[in-house]
């Protein structure tokens, strides 16, 4: 197993990531969103365990126009605590739809050029806040995405003129599928907004998902969150990687 340093020229400066892959054998790309808190142990091990089950995964620092390496200088505390939620406005503010979608493209073409990542289509899953990553990167890249997951998004559906959900009309009924994994009780992501988010799937008609995880709160499936419970966590690694094996191809 390979875990290289890179960094990746973008429209808007140069990202630092990580490519994990297997050096001896071409597989299906992945690009692989970390959280807001950005590339960290966690999120290494997520993406090495991901491509040691035969893909080769680029993990993406999403927030480089704003810092590189450790986004928060201090112990984050996403309950409402000033200092954080300022420097969440400080990571997030300069990620427009338009620079989500660009930078999309970016990390897409870095990757199948890259001579471990085979021609298959490449597959993209976000985490909380980089869950509308996913889903904007299918919309970007209809024809290059195989499928997309998002667990424990937030924001997904709002009722915004830049709501994620409105980027279902550039996806092709018979492009990439999405999968949309929710955290109960989540207040980036309510029960009220889940259904209009699968109002808007139903209605755009493509292949989807979307599910809750029972008892499974905000950040589940990341280890050094609070709320990490691991049985879900495999849940929602056995889902991701069955969804890959039947799209990435």
């Amino acid at each position: 197993m390979s875990e290289k340093e890179i960094e990746i020229k973008m429209a808007d400066g140069m990202c630092d990531a990580v490519l994990c892959s297997q050096d001896a054998q071409k597989r299906p790309g992945v690009i692989h969103y970390p959280d807001i808190v950005g590339i960290r142990p966690s999120h290494r091990a997520m993406a090495k365990r991901l491509a040691e089950a035969g893909y080769t995964v680029l993990l993406v620092n999403p927030f480089y126009r704003t810092a590189k390496g450790v986004l928060f200088d201090f112990p984050p505390n996403f309950a409402g605590d000033p200092r954080t939620m300022k420097r969440f406005g400080e990571l997030a503010g300069p990620l427009t739809p338009e620079a989500m979608e660009s930078d999309a493209k970016s990390y897409a073409n870095f990757l199948s050029a890259q001579s471990s990542a085979s021609a298959a289509k490449v597959g993209a899953v976000g985490y909380c806040f980089t869950g509308q990553f996913a889903l904007r990167t299918a919309a970007a890249l209809p024809d290059r995405i195989g499928a997309i997951a998002s667990f424990h998004g937030g924001g997904l559906w709002t009722d915004k003129p830049t709501s994620p959900h409105l980027v279902l009309s550039q996806i092709p009924k018979n492009g990439p599928r999405l999968y949309f994994g929710h955290a109960v009780n989540d207040n980036t992501m309510p029960q009220d907004a889940i259904d209009k988010l699968n109002a808007a799937l139903k209605s755009w008609g493509g292949k989807y998902e979307s599910e809750v995880y029972a008892d499974a709160l905000h950040g589940w499936t990341v280890s050094d969150s609070n709320a990490y419970t691991q049985p879900q966590a495999e849940r929602a690694f056995g889902k991701l990687t069955a969804l890959f094996v039947e799209t990435l191809k």
